[in-house]
């Protein structure tokens, strides 16, 4: 499948393009700067675009009002479709966050439960009690989500709300050609409501992608043959970076044998998880490493792995950005134009070198050698066997190991590699090491 080759590249439009935080329906056309990247996401390789929310919403993007409009803020459903016909022309595919679990109270719906009560026709779209009040003086109470009553839950439950949410996907795959959803808090939703999405986009477009955010658990509780392609991999998502401020490789290491490794009780071995160092709600990946010479290890990490890697814009090339207490602004900015630095660099070449490899994109995996600093596994597909060197470090160290082959070639510099008397791992170091057959 084309997303198991693809590397992501994920924009917060709202944030990407500058957009007010409120929405007062004022007409803009900033969408179209997307268009303007489409260079700079050629350079770094990746195949596929997930933009975050970028419908019409109250404020933040996850408060819908309406799921057929682009948000005014950002332009029209023309300015999209112009964006999105680019992208694809470019060789890119398209895929968009279904907020599908709540909507905002600006919801079109829910402003006619408001206005006529009992009598609203939409009046079970939603979970409600007309017997007690809301946060917000509506004379009725109505469920939020996870106590945030800005965002008022759809009742999935409800034929006719499903209906609705369906057509809207049709009519995004018609207008804008996209080829995938990524399901914002996918833990959260009915599971005969994901059965029904999946069965219907299996049928509006060959190889559609359906992705969910999965926080905890068991990701096969969505990814699965009739739900979802794909779930977020959390669970490495932290012991990736807490490996790193740890000087601790025993916890990633310990989390991809219980994910992918070679025994028959491994858990996600057959599903391709969705790998990130950060993305639109937690800390940007350059702000929680303590220390910035792990950066190339961090990005070795997520392109060394088994899953699909993402990256967030802005990140290639190290900005910064803190999680804060009620309120994501600082890590959803609008940045000027895309910089190409040394870490970019880094990164093109680590996508670039996951773009032309079976064993990077299907292959196993296998631990090969582990200390607190030092880290070494194996990815292998038909032949093709690949080892991934880390050494967080600011030593030097040689990690003696059987690796069935003395040499190989370092595709990271072009340099060929004998460790018949081990491998040498410079200091703060990562090698994509291709093993001569």
């Amino acid at each position: 499948m084309w997303y198991q080759t693809s590397t992501f590249y994920q924009i917060y439009p709202l944030g990407f393009c500058g957009a007010p935080p409120q929405n007062n329906g004022q007409q803009h056309h900033n969408i179209t700067k997307a268009t303007s990247w489409i260079p700079h996401l050629q350079n770094l390789g990746v195949g596929a675009v997930l933009f975050n929310p970028l419908l019409e919403s109250d404020a933040h993007g996850y408060d819908a009002r309406d799921f057929t409009k682009i948000d005014a803020r950002l332009g029209t459903n023309g300015d999209f479709a112009e964006v999105c016909r680019q992208l694809h022309a470019a060789g890119l595919r398209v895929v968009l966050d279904g907020v599908f679990n709540h909507v905002g109270r600006g919801f079109w719906a829910f402003l006619d439960v408001q206005k006529n009560r009992q009598n609203s026709a939409y009046k079970d779209w939603f979970y409600i009690d007309f017997n007690r009040d809301s946060n917000y003086g509506d004379g009725f109470w109505y469920e939020g989500w996870e106590g945030h009553f800005e965002l008022v839950k759809l009742n999935l439950n409800n034929y006719e709300v499903v209906e609705h949410l369906l057509n809207c996907v049709a009519g995004w795959i018609k207008e804008f050609d996209i080829d995938g959803l990524r399901l914002d808090v996918a833990y959260t939703l009915n599971e005969g409501f994901m059965r029904r999405l999946r069965h219907f986009t299996d049928a509006q477009k060959p190889e559609f992608f359906l992705m969910g955010e999965m926080l905890h658990g068991d990701y096969k509780n969505i990814a699965q043959q009739e739900m979802l392609h794909s779930a977020t991999n959390y669970e490495c998502y932290k012991g990736m970076y807490s490996s790193l401020n740890t000087l601790n490789f025993f916890e990633i290491a310990y989390s991809l044998n219980r994910q992918f490794g070679p025994e028959d009780w491994t858990l996600y071995k057959e599903i391709p998880l969705f790998n990130f160092v950060d993305n639109h709600d937690v800390t940007r990946a350059a702000s929680v490493l303590q220390n910035p010479a792990h950066l190339p290890l961090l990005y070795g990490l997520l392109f060394g792995i088994p899953g699909i890697p993402c990256v967030y814009y802005g990140s290639e090339w190290g900005a910064q950005g803190l999680k804060q207490q009620g309120s994501d602004a600082s890590l959803r900015p609008s940045f000027e134009a895309p910089i190409e630095n040394e870490l970019f660099a880094t990164i093109c070449k680590m996508v670039h070198i996951r773009n032309g490899s079976g064993a990077l994109n299907y292959g196993s995996y296998q631990q090969i050698y582990l200390t607190n600093k030092q880290f070494v596994f194996q990815r292998q597909k038909d032949g093709e066997r690949i080892l991934l060197a880390f050494n967080a470090e600011e030593t030097e160290h040689i990690a003696h190991f059987n690796a069935q082959a003395g040499t190989a070639v370092n595709l990271l510099t072009g340099a060929k590699v004998d460790f018949g008397g081990g491998l040498v791992l410079p200091p703060y170091s990562v090698q994509f090491l291709q093993m001569e057959r």
